[in-house]
């Protein structure tokens, strides 16, 4: 942006000594023209640029200002799109207003430069109300009592320029600077955890404990499943020592005459899945009733 944006209006470059020949209306003219000529200036926007815009739609004029503005990040960056919807949205107006590409020109220009002068000058609403006061004044219908060459917009323009402005950036002034001043967060799109599973048992890390998990769970995916060695010693267990041995009293004669290996191991599967599952079930109505009963007390907690 050139050190001429945001410049007070007013301040004007001293003009040389008089040369001969020339009258104090004639300097006094050159002094206001070398003054107008400062006004809102170097243009934002070239007249080449403007005319290609003029011959788009809302997406040409969008991709053309983005290039024009070196916008390359604006999937990813929001200040940038915020910034090009700034200025699309000031073009479209100002083509809806019927502009001349000197009007397009000053307006894009003045658009630049209230951010200009709220970015980098660091100017509040007032002071931006005052500059932009002072700017209408110059370009604005008032300069037609000095010299109607000089005019730029009309009265009902300038009026216009004004509700734009006040609805398009003093409405939302706030939001600028926030948007200038305030340093963002990086946004977290995607994140990694380390998760660390159960080891078997005999590991360097102690079994779960089997109140912190349901039994279902616990002895589907965590419990390895017994051998048929640690069936059958249970299976003595549930029986006893008597039933498990035959009395002395019984015949000699071999009960298992006749069944072979996978007989024996198909009856006792059988039976040991019968006893796992009448012991599943008790062992899921004890936990059932233990959680009625810390339920229990924890409503009284909340009651007292």
């Amino acid at each position: 942006m050139a050190s001429s944006l945001g410049t007070p209006l007013g301040v004007m470059t001293p003009v040389a000594m008089t040369p001969a020949g020339t009258t104090p209306d004639s300097e006094k003219d050159a002094a206001e023209f070398q003054e107008h000529e400062e006004i809102l200036s170097p243009d934002f926007l070239s007249v080449a640029q403007i005319t290609a815009m003029l011959a788009e739609d809302i997406d040409g004029v969008q991709k053309k200002l983005a290039t024009f503005l070196n916008f390359k990040n604006l999937q990813t960056c929001f200040k940038e799109a915020i910034l090009l919807d700034y200025y699309v949205s000031g073009f479209l107006w100002a083509k809806g207003m019927d502009f001349s590409i000197v009007q397009y020109s000053k307006f894009m220009t003045l658009l630049d430069m209230l951010l200009h002068n709220l970015r980098t000058l660091h100017m509040s609403l007032e002071d931006s109300l005052k500059w932009l006061g002072e700017v209408m004044a110059e370009i604005g219908p008032s300069h037609l009592q000095k010299n109607e060459k000089w005019s730029i917009f009309d009265i009902k323009q300038a009026n216009a320029i004004i509700d734009y402005l006040k609805i398009s950036l003093f409405q939302h002034y706030k939001l600028y600077e926030f948007l200038f001043y305030s340093t963002r967060k990086e946004i977290v799109i995607g994140t990694e955890q380390m998760i660390e599973t159960v080891k078997p048992s005999g590991g360097l890390f102690p079994n779960p404990l089997e109140e912190g998990i349901s039994f279902d769970i616990y002895s589907a995916f965590i419990e390895p499943p017994p051998t048929l060695d640690t069936e059958i010693k249970g299976l003595d267990q549930e029986l006893g020592p008597q039933e498990s041995r035959p009395e002395a009293s019984a015949s000699d004669t071999d009960a298992l005459v006749g069944f072979t290996v996978e007989d024996v191991k198909s009856v006792l599967a059988q039976v040991t899945d019968d006893i796992l599952i009448s012991i599943q079930a008790e062992i899921n109505e004890k936990l059932q009733i233990q959680e009625e009963a810390f339920n229990a007390r924890i409503e009284k907690l909340k009651k007292a």
